[in-house]
Order: structure tokens, then sequence, then C-alpha cells
């Protein structure tokens, strides 16, 4: 009965069948401590997969040239307004009596892209009927704005130059139609002068 004898004294060999065998003794009176578990290996690491290369131009590709989200490729060297300082427009402000650089104020008023097309004519044609702190306000507005887009120029600037573009269609198209109702001012007086001749 030898081995009913071994199997009966608790003795089992360094394997523990459930928690209440392999108390921590293995025969003798030295306790041995519990072997921790060995934690598991975690996968090596993907290697860094390199950035896809934009299409090349011209190859056939639908957003040839497009970068993230179908804009143009970001122009490094792009700084919003920089195309202002030679900047030159037809369009005169109305006679009034503030004191301030009119050529300036143009400037910023057809640089800006927060106002519409329409919102500049009013302000424009507004002039002569503001006081001079309220042009003052306007052309501190126009320059700040200006300075925060300066500072967006590196991470937006796709987006920056393609409002830029924008609204200076509009400008072009408030020229032209500035010229056409000075054309029509000037007609109007013609004809107001023949008549006042014939004394019609």
């Amino acid at each position: 009965m030898a081995d009913g004898d071994q199997q009966n004294s608790g003795y089992v060999g360094g394997f523990s069948f459930g928690p209440q065998q392999g108390s921590g003794f293995t025969g003798g009176s030295n306790p041995t401590p519990p072997t921790p578990p060995t934690p598991p290996v975690p996968p090596a690491p993907m290697p860094p997969q390199p950035a896809p290369q934009p299409p090349m131009a011209g190859m056939g590709d639908p957003n040839a040239g497009m970068g993230d989200g179908g804009q143009p490729p970001f122009d490094p060297n792009y700084v919003f307004g920089a195309k202002m300082g030679t900047f030159t427009t037809t369009i005169k402000l109305p006679a009034h009596s503030l004191s301030f650089d009119e050529n300036r104020f143009l400037n910023l008023l057809a640089g800006s892209i927060s106002l519409t097309k329409d919102e500049k004519k009013k302000i424009v044609d507004s002039i002569p009927k503001l006081r001079q702190e309220q042009v003052d306000e306007l052309i501190r507005i126009f320059d700040e704005e200006r300075s925060k887009f300066v500072e967006l120029s590196q991470k937006h600037g796709a987006q920056l130059k393609k409002l830029e573009d924008e609204h200076a269609a509009d400008w072009k198209d408030l020229e032209v139609a500035y010229k056409a109702e000075s054309k029509g001012q000037e007609d109007q007086s013609k004809a107001d002068e023949i008549r006042k001749q014939l004394g019609l």
C-alpha cells in the first residue's frame, strides 16, 4: 500500500489540481513559493508603412494634383493677403468728411474673406454716413482679421487661398458693377444736359 500512502500524503509531484491541493509543500517542511504565471508575449509591432505617394498630375487620375479631401496641394510659400501688397482698384469711395487712408481701407475691405460681395458694397456706399469712430473700428477689425488668417496660412493654406481667390473675383465683379453704374449716371447727366439745352 505504499502507493496508496503516497497518494494520501498530500504529495502531488509539484502539480496543482485545484484550490485545495498544491498547498506549496513538496513533501518536506520548507515551503516552495508559487511560480508566477508567465505573461503573454505581445505581438511584434508592425513596421511603419510608407505614406502613399500622390498621383502624378495629368496621369488620368480625377483627383490629380489634389491633396487631402480634394483640396489643392499645400503651397509652403503661401501667406494670406500677400498679393494685396500690389492691390489696385478702380472703385472710389464716395465723398466724405472723414480722416483715414482710403487706399488702405479699400485694400483691407477687398481682402476680407468674412464679408460677402453685397456687404462690401454696402460699406463702400455708406461711407458718407459713417462716423469717424465707426470707420476706425472697421479698419481695426479688418487688420485683426488679416493678422489671424496670416497665422493660419501654414495649416489651412489651401482653404484660405481658395477663399481669397473667390473674394478677389467678387471684388472684380464689384468693380465692373460700379463702372457700369458710373457710366449710367454719366449718360443720365449728359441726357439731362441735352434736355436743358433744348429747353425740354
